[in-house]
């Protein structure tokens, strides 16, 4: 009985000074692998859960979208871009290092004096790398939910959720500035505000530094933000008020 065997065939493009046969068949029998699979973990959303009532839904339906609206996008997709080259499967079309003879040449040189400028200019740029390298975001972790001793929001502050429509999990944020750092730079504040934040003592938060406003966005949930604000004002040492934010509407409570 005859055995029926499947063949791959694969197309393998490599530039003319990299042309050892021994590699290109190592090349050759790496892409045809299987990719290694992992299991992806359990979503936990970070909002209570009910399937019966979901604390945010759109309000209003998708628009439709009529055929005599989508034959008029149409004809004018095809008058606007009349140019548009038809789709080709060779990643190799247009690259300058995959062309002939005197192409290549001029890409090798000019590739390799692009590499002896950037060198000579690296110990000049030293310190910008550096400071481009130091963390703006926070390390948040899984998990994090408000604790049950948190007291509830203040009057005037559910006033303004109430006028302004919005949800307990809907999203703010505290802003530090150095006015209200109390004779600490602003990177003392970050320091101390990633070890709150690694330690899981403020609820639903994740920060950022803005070092080119000289501020520090604290994220939260309206639901913990006076539980967090009071956090922040006590452990940071911070002085004066600090302003609660969100998106579209700005300032809505200060304390």
């Amino acid at each position: 009985m005859d055995s029926c065997r499947m063949t791959t065939e694969v197309i393998l493009h490599y530039r003319p000074y990299e042309n050892d046969p021994k590699q290109l068949a190592k090349i050759a029998e790496n892409v045809i692998q299987d990719f290694p699979t992992h299991p992806l973990p359990r979503f936990i959303p970070w909002f209570p859960y009910d399937e019966s009532k979901l604390p945010l839904k759109p309000e209003r339906l998708p628009p439709v979208i009529s055929e005599e609206a989508a034959e008029s996008v149409k004809q004018y997709l095809a008058v606007s871009e009349p140019g548009v080259k038809s789709q080709s499967y060779d990643c190799t079309v247009d690259l300058l290092e995959f062309q002939p003879s005197s192409k290549l040449q001029h890409f090798i040189q000019s590739h390799t004096l692009k590499e002896q400028t950037n060198a000579a200019h690296l110990d000049k740029n030293s310190g910008k790398e550096k400071q481009h390298k130091q963390r703006s975001w926070s390390v948040s972790l899984a998990g994090r939910r408000c604790p049950e001793k948190v007291f509830p929001l203040s009057r005037k502050l559910q006033a303004s959720l109430k006028t302004l429509h919005l949800h307990s999990f809907h999203r703010a944020r505290w802003t530090l500035e150095y006015s209200v750092c109390n004779n600490q730079t602003l990177e003392d504040i970050w320091t101390k505000l990633n070890r709150l934040i690694r330690h899981n003592e403020l609820p639903s938060c994740n920060a950022t530094i803005q070092r080119q406003l000289g501020q520090i966005w604290v994220f939260c949930d309206i639901k913990c933000c006076e539980y967090v604000g009071n956090l922040l004002k006590e452990r940071l040492s911070l002085i004066g008020k600090i302003d609660l934010f969100v998106h579209k509407y700005g300032v809505i409570f200060s304390m």
